[in-house]
Parts: C-alpha cells; structure tokens; sequence
C-alpha cells in the first residue's frame, strides 16, 4: 500500500466550511489511490465548545482539582467528538471510514500523564483497517499505558502522532494541514514580505520550531528525521503543496534542495528575562548551584553563557519572579533585564561561512538596537534585544539577509 498520514489542526476542523476543506484533501488523496490515515485534533480554539482548553475551563471553574490521570481523559475527549464527526460526514458522502483512538491505533506509552513518551508503536489494527478500504481517523495527542490508561502527549502531540504513525506505517508522505500555507521565513504578522519556503531541511526547521516558529512541533520533525518520512506543511484551505520538509539527501534528488541558501529564516521568542549572576572570588562552584537550583525548582532555562565571572541565562518572564526569589534565598543578588525577545538567524548553509555575524550587527546596529546577549551554533546564531525592538529587529534582519527575494 503507498499510505499517506493526514493531520488536521483545530481551526481545520472548527465548523462544517472548514471541514469541508479537509475533505476535499481527503478525497484528492483517495483519488490519488493512497491508504489514508487522518489524524485530528480537538475542534478550534478556546472558546469553542470542544477546543481542549474550553475543556480544561470546566475544572479550572472548580479549582482544578483534579488527578493527571482524569485530567489527560478530560484532555481527550475533544480528539474523540471531533473525530467522530469527521467520520459521519465521511461515511455521508460513502467514503467508508473508521475511527480509532489513540490506544486502539497503537500508541503505547509511559505513565507522565500530560506529558506523555512514546515507548513503543503497534499499528497492527490500523493496517487492517485500510487493508478493508477504510479511511482511519485517529484520534492525535492519545496514548496509551500499558495497563490501558489513557494518556496525553503534551504540545504539538497530534503532529506527534502523525509523524510518528507516518514512522510505524513507512508513509509516503506526512501531511500537516494548517491555517497558513506552509513555512515562512519570518512571522507574516510581523513581516510584511515574509516569503512562503518551498523546502527545508529537518534540521532548520527543527531549530525553527525551537525558536519559536509554531508551524509544526520540533518533537514531531525529529520523528520523522529518525524515519526519514518527508513532511509537507499545508495549508487545509488551499490546493498548493505548501513547504517540504526532508532530508538534504532526499531534497537533492527531488531537485528541491536551494543552493546558496546561508540563512532560511528569523524566527523570535518574545517575553523573556535576562538574568545575571556574579560570582565572589573564589566562589568556583557558582553555576552548578545556580542551574541545579534552577532545576530543582522546574524552572526552565536557555540562552546560558558560563564564563569564569559568573553565568547569564534567560527564563520566560512569568518565571523570573520565583527565580530572582530562589537566588536571593541562596545569598546571591542577580542582576535583570525584564521584558526581552530573544530573536535566532537560522539556516543550515552557515557553518564555517565568514560574516554571518557582522551581518547581524551591522542590521541591528543602524536600526540603533542594543545587543543584550549573542550565542550561536553551527545552524543558528541568537540575539538578545529588548522587546521593545522585536518588530524592528526581526525585519531588520529578514531584509539584511534578502529573505523577502527568497522564491
């Protein structure tokens, strides 16, 4: 069977125009002669009546007292009402389709509730399924224990379940059907001129997804770099076949790979604090203690610079209070910068290219914004700006690179 995975977001899936569009893609890939597994979300966003946060709205109302284990059955049931849906008007228009639950689909879990790993995929009873002729509609962001608890796969846990069904099935393709159409080089609300990708690598947009870019969760494209199953991000509401992501290998021979291409995109994540850390002479075991407090305490760190002087990390400003609180209880007075975007120049062609940096200075310098903090890797090169500048400086720097020519 050439199987193709399907997997349509919330806003894909809101009211019966939307979904008009999924099926359309739908049928297009059965006119195609593909096996088609479609993985769905909760119907729209807060607000509507089965969106997972207007769920969660309903315990919270009581205090939110409630276990994790009844908490991620809460959590799924808008999988479950919009899948069904889904597959009566499927079977209305005599497209014979079926719907199966993340558990019964194969998904085999540990026990984190909420936040739930994958151990193991058993798509025996999908395989069946399609072997019949079937549409199988799986319920995305399921799992299942292996003492049948149903659980939850955290963000981004339904492109997690496509790509990892689109791993288990040897799929052709993993479609990600969304609201825009495809990947762009910058956030479109933010940059007028952002251009639509036609390709990318696993690799940049992973370091995209990580810095901020929503599109498509890292977790997800590193399944399907493992597997090297090809991603196509699209948009459920047009025909075009938006933005492919692969291997460069696999790019290559599609004639899809683009040459001379050092940066692919700027992307941002904003509301950040910036806290530094002076260590006292002699005080030489200042950063074990202040990231294993860090740690201790659930509180998330990135953009870490370590020097002989002391440390200087970020943390998302609604932690930054109870982390200046954690250090003063150890005896150290942090110094801050509150309310900064932390914006990453991200392309896979930079390794060992010169200038790359003078680049992003040069931009950021003659729209007169400050450089709080840099770091870089070999795909990636981070800024630290106040977030004051966020607008400036992401199109600063989309323009210095030329990415509004990017075709």
């Amino acid at each position: 069977m050439r199987i193709l995975v399907q997997k349509f977001g919330g806003t894909s899936l809101s009211d019966p125009k939307s979904r008009s569009h999924a099926i359309h893609h739908i049928q297009q890939a059965l006119s195609q002669h593909y096996a088609l597994v479609v993985v769905v979300s909760a119907m729209g966003r807060r607000g509507d009546p089965y969106a997972t946060d207007t769920l969660l709205d309903l315990i919270r109302q009581n205090g939110n007292a409630i276990p994790a284990r009844e908490r991620d059955m809460l959590m799924g049931c808008g999988e479950i009402i919009s899948a069904a849906v889904l597959c009566s008007e499927l079977n209305t228009l005599s497209i014979p389709a079926t719907v199966l639950t993340g558990g019964q689909a194969g998904f085999r879990t540990d026990r984190r509730f909420g936040n739930a790993h994958i151990e193991s995929m058993q798509p025996a009873r999908i395989l069946q399924q399609l072997e019949l002729g079937k549409v199988v509609i799986v319920t995305g962001f399921q799992g299942q224990t292996d003492d049948l608890d149903m659980t939850t796969l955290g963000r981004g846990g339904s492109d997690t379940s496509a790509t990892a069904l689109g791993a288990a099935l040897k799929a052709e393709f993993v479609d990600i059907f969304t609201d825009v159409n495809g990947i762009f080089t910058a956030d479109p609300r933010i940059v007028g001129d952002a251009q639509a990708i036609v390709s990318v690598t696993y690799a940049e947009i992973c370091n995209m997804a990580y810095q901020g870019a929503k599109v498509i969760h890292p977790r997800a494209v590193e399944i399907a770099m493992e597997a090297n199953i090809p991603i196509r991000v699209r948009s459920t509401f047009t025909d075009d076949l938006g933005t492919l992501v692969a291997s460069p290998d696999s790019l290559r021979s599609l004639d899809k790979l683009v040459k001379d291409r050092y940066v692919t995109g700027i992307a941002h994540v904003p509301a950040v604090t910036q806290i530094r850390v002076t260590s006292r002479d002699g005080h030489y075991d200042l950063q074990l203690k202040v990231f294993k407090a860090m740690a201790q305490h659930q509180i998330s760190v990135d953009f870490i610079n370590v020097n002989p002087s002391g440390v200087m990390y970020t943390v998302f400003d609604t932690e930054a209070e109870r982390a200046v609180s954690i250090l003063r209880e150890m005896g150290l007075e942090p110094g801050l910068q509150p309310s900064c975007v932390k914006v990453s120049v991200i392309g896979g062609g930079m390794n060992g290219v010169p200038g790359i940096m003078a680049h992003i200075v040069e931009a950021l310098t003659e729209e007169d914004i400050q450089i709080l903090q840099s770091a870089d890797s070999n795909t990636t090169i981070w800024v630290l700006v106040q977030q004051a500048d966020m607008g400036k400086a992401v199109r600063a720097l989309h323009h210095k690179f030329q990415l509004h020519k990017t075709v």
